[in-house]
C-alpha cells in the first residue's frame, strides 16, 4: 500500500492547528493536547517542521510555533517532504535517484511522469486548504500527457 508515514499525517494535523489559529504563538504542550497527540511526538514533528523552514520557533514567555509563511502559501507537498523526503514513486522519479536499470527498465518514463503528477496535486493542495473543514475541491484530470520530461529530451 501506498501511504504516508504517521508522522508525516501528525505533522499535517498540527501544522493545520497552527494554521487555524496563526495570530498566536503554539506551545508544544497546547498543540499536544488541542490535537490529543503525545508530547513528545508531536515536540519530534515540531522540530523537523522548524527545520524544514515550515515553521518558525521562538523561547521565552511569549514564545512557541508559527507558520513561516503563510498557510495558503505551504503546500501538502511541502510538509510532507519535510517529513518523507522527496514526493517520488519510484527511485528514479526525483532529481537525485540513481537506478542502475533505467537504462533496460523501459517504464522510468513513466514512472515520472506518476510522480510529476503526483507532485503537481500535492502542490496544489495548500496548508489552508487543510486547515478547513469543508471537503476540498480536487481537479479532476491531470495534465501528465503534456508533461515534458528532461529524460525524454535525450531520446
Amino acid at each position: 500500500m501506498l501511504k504516508m508515514s504517521r508522522l508525516t499525517d501528525y505533522a499535517a494535523v498540527v501544522m493545520a492547528q497552527i494554521a487555524r489559529h496563526p495570530e498566536q504563538p503554539h506551545a508544544a504542550t497546547e498543540l499536544a493536547e488541542a490535537v490529543q497527540l503525545p508530547h513528545p511526538t508531536v515536540s519530534k514533528t515540531l522540530k523537523m517542521l522548524v527545520r524544514a523552514g515550515l515553521l518558525e520557533s521562538q523561547r521565552g514567555a511569549q514564545g512557541g510555533y508559527r507558520l513561516a509563511r503563510s498557510a495558503s502559501q505551504i503546500t501538502a507537498s511541502d510538509i510532507i517532504t519535510a517529513i518523507e523526503g522527496p514526493v517520488a514513486m519510484t527511485e528514479c522519479s526525483h532529481a537525485d535517484g540513481e537506478c542502475e536499470l533505467v537504462a533496460t527498465c523501459g517504464v522510468a518514463d513513466n514512472w515520472q511522469r506518476v510522480s510529476m503528477a503526483v507532485r503537481t496535486l500535492l502542490d496544489s493542495v495548500t496548508l489552508a486548504h487543510l486547515a478547513q473543514t469543508t471537503p476540498i475541491k480536487l481537479p479532476v484530470q491531470l495534465p501528465i500527457q503534456t508533461v515534458t520530461l528532461a529524460a525524454s529530451s535525450d531520446l
